[in-house]
C-alpha cells in the first residue's frame, strides 16, 4: 500500500507540472488557465491527503507495536 500511496503522490506532481506547463501568466482568469489552476489545487489537495494517510499509518504501526 505504501508503493502505491508514494505512486499516487507522484503521480500528482506530474498533474501539477503538467497544468503549470498549460496556465497562461498573462491572463490568468481565462477559461484554459481556471481549469488548470483547478486541477493544480486538487492536485495539492491529494499529495496532501496521502500525507496525512502516511503519517496515521506509520503512527497506527507504532501504537501497534508498543503494545
Amino acid at each position: 500500500m505504501k508503493i502505491f500511496i508514494y505512486l499516487l503522490i507522484a503521480l500528482s506532481v506530474g498533474v501539477i507540472a503538467y497544468n503549470v506547463t498549460v496556465l497562461n501568466f498573462n491572463d490568468i482568469l481565462s477559461e484554459d488557465s481556471a481549469i488548470a489552476l483547478i486541477g493544480i489545487v486538487c492536485a495539492a489537495c491529494v499529495i496532501v491527503l496521502l500525507s496525512i494517510l502516511l503519517t496515521s499509518k506509520a503512527i497506527d504501526h507504532k501504537v501497534k507495536d508498543k503494545n
